[in-house]
C-alpha cells in the first residue's frame, strides 16, 4: 500500500469516525422533543450529549481538512460543486451548535420552544446534507475531463445521493434513541425505546435498498456486500436489544450499523475519489488526485503522532460522563450544556 492509498484509508476512518460518535448526537438533538414530554425530560434528553457533541463534530473538520491536504483535486471539485449545499451544512450546524448553548438561556417557553425547534431542524438536516455529498462520490457528478463541475445546485440531489441522505438520516435517529435508552431512566428511556422499536424497522428496510442501490450503481466487490451484510445485522441486533431491554447491545450494535454503512460507501469508491457522470475517464482517482510523497509523509507523521492522543482523550471523556443523567428528583448527575430545572419549573 503506498502513501496515497493509505489516506484514502484514513480518510475513510475519519468520516466513518464521525459518524459514529456524531451519529447518536444528531439523533438525540432530532428526538429529544419527541422523547421529552415537559422541559424538564427535554433538558434529560440534552443533558446526555452535552459532554460530547462539539468533540465529536471535530472529527468532520478533520475529515474535510485531510482530503484538503492529502486529495487536493478530490477537495478542490467535490467543494466546488457543493457550495450552496455546504452553505447549508454550516448554517444547520451553527444553529444546531448555538441551540444547545443559548436554550437555557431564557426562561419564557416561547424562547425554548424556539431554540428547541433549531436544535432538531439542524440535527436533522445536517446529517441528510453530509450523507447526500458521500452518496454523490459514488453515484458521480458532472465533471468535464478538467475535473471542473458543470452542473448546478439541483445536480446535487441525484437519487443514490438522496437515499444515502435518508439513510444515514435513520441510522442517526436510531442511535439517538439507543443512546437516550443507555443513558437515561424513567419515562425518557421509555420512549426512547418505544420510538427506537419504530425507527429500527424503517432502518431494516432502509439498509436493505441502499445496498440493492448502491449494487446498481457501483457494481461493488464482495467486500462491500460483507459491510452491508454485517450493518443489516446489526440493525436487527440493535432491535433484539431493545425489545430485551439490553440497552449497551442496542448502542453498540447501532453504533456498527452505521459505521459500516459508511465504510461501505469508501469500499466501492476505491481507486476512485469522485465519480464522473459525464464520462467514465474523467473520474478522479486516488492516484491522480493525491499529493506529492514529501507532504503525504509530513501529514503521516503528524497523524501517527497526534491520531492516538485525540482517541485516548475522547475516550476519557466518554469514561468520565458515562453515568446516566436524571432529573431532578433523583442523584446529580455530572455537569452537561444545560442544568436540569427543578421538577416544578
Amino acid at each position: 500500500m503506498n502513501l496515497a492509498d493509505l489516506w484514502f484509508v484514513i480518510i475513510a476512518v475519519f468520516w466513518t469516525g464521525f459518524f459514529v460518535l456524531e451519529g447518536f448526537d444528531f439523533g438525540v438533538g432530532a428526538i429529544h422533543s419527541v422523547v421529552g414530554r415537559s422541559e424538564t425530560e427535554r433538558r434529560v434528553a440534552i443533558n446526555t450529549v452535552g459532554p460530547f457533541w462539539d468533540g465529536n463534530e471535530v472529527w468532520l473538520v478533520v475529515g474535510a481538512a485531510a482530503i484538503f491536504a492529502a486529495f487536493p483535486a478530490w477537495y478542490a471539485t467535490w467543494i466546488s460543486a457543493s457550495y450552496l449545499a455546504i452553505v447549508l451544512l454550516l448554517v444547520a450546524l451553527i444553529v444546531r451548535g448555538i441551540s444547545f448553548e443559548w436554550r437555557g438561556r431564557g426562561r419564557g417557553d416561547g424562547w425554548r420552544w424556539g431554540w428547541s425547534l433549531c436544535l432538531t431542524l439542524g440535527s436533522i438536516v445536517a446529517p441528510t446534507i453530509l450523507g447526500i455529498a458521500l452518496g454523490d462520490l459514488l453515484a458521480g457528478l458532472p465533471i468535464d475531463s478538467d475535473g471542473d463541475f458543470t452542473g448546478s445546485f439541483w445536480s446535487l440531489f441525484t437519487g443514490f445521493g438522496v437515499l444515502t441522505g435518508l439513510t444515514v438520516l435513520a441510522l442517526c435517529l436510531l442511535q439517538g434513541s439507543t443512546f437516550l435508552a443507555l443513558r437515561t431512566t424513567d419515562a425518557v428511556r421509555g420512549r426512547a425505546r418505544a420510538f427506537g422499536h419504530v425507527i429500527g424497522f424503517v432502518d431494516v428496510a432502509m439498509v436493505v435498498l441502499f445496498g440493492v442501490w448502491m449494487a446498481l450503481v457501483a457494481h461493488p466487490g464482495p467486500g462491500t456486500y460483507v459491510l452491508l451484510a454485517v450493518a443489516l445485522l446489526a440493525v436487527v441486533g440493535s432491535l433484539v436489544g431493545q425489545f430485551r431491554a439490553r440497552d449497551g447491545l442496542a448502542f453498540t450494535a447501532s453504533s456498527i450499523a452505521i459505521g459500516l454503512a459508511v465504510a461501505s460507501l469508501f469500499v466501492s469508491l476505491y481507486p476512485q475519489v469522485l465519480v464522473s457522470s459525464t464520462n467514465a475517464s474523467y473520474s478522479l482517482t486516488v492516484a491522480g488526485s493525491a499529493s506529492g510523497d514529501y507532504a503525504l509523509t509530513v501529514m503521516t507523521i503528524v497523524a501517527a503522532v497526534c491520531f492516538p492522543i485525540v482517541l485516548v482523550y475522547q475516550g476519557y471523556t466518554y469514561v468520565v460522563f458515562r453515568r446516566r443523567v436524571v432529573g431532578p428528583s433523583q442523584p446529580t448527575e455530572p455537569s452537561a450544556t444545560e442544568s436540569v430545572a427543578p421538577a416544578a419549573e
